[in-house]
């Protein structure tokens, strides 16, 4: 799990998991880059993370892939990224092509739906929670 402020560099940080990977005798990297859209009047995202919730999250899926001789990698951003640039890299390493395609579209889409990661959208200079945009964490909140 790597975190950031602001914007990511989503070459070095999959250029950096080839080379760590390349010589496990591993037949594929796949990865999943996010890329703050322009809309809404939005100039960029800002994101709140919680970290101990999310390494607990994370915890899960490594050993679901380890279990399928894989890894689940990813970057996230803290604070704000502008329109245009990434948020978001996450990435699945495998012996084979199958079990990483899988696996990184399910791991993305968990992530969306379950990681401690809450997005406001910047409008004028402004924080905007994104409500509308967000998912509820299971678990969360005064009712659970």
């Amino acid at each position: 799990m790597q975190i950031f402020d602001g914007s990511l560099d989503a070459k070095a940080i999959t250029n950096a998991w080839y080379d760590e990977f390349k010589d496990k005798n591993c037949g594929a990297l796949i990865t999943f880059t996010g890329i703050v859209r322009e809309e809404g009047g939005i100039s960029a995202l800002s994101f709140d993370i919680y970290e101990p919730i999310l390494r607990k999250w994370l915890a899960g899926w490594e050993q679901k892939a380890k279990d399928l001789g894989a890894y689940v990698l990813f970057a996230h951003s803290r604070g704000d990224v502008p329109v245009h640039e990434s948020s978001y890299v996450a990435g699945v390493v495998s012996p084979q092509r199958k079990v990483a395609l899988r696996l990184i579209n399910e791991f993305v889409e968990d992530f969306k739906a379950n990681a401690p990661i809450w997005k406001y959208d910047v409008v004028g200079g402004e924080r905007i929670y994104a409500k509308e945009r967000s998912q509820a964490i299971k678990g969360a909140g005064l009712l659970g």
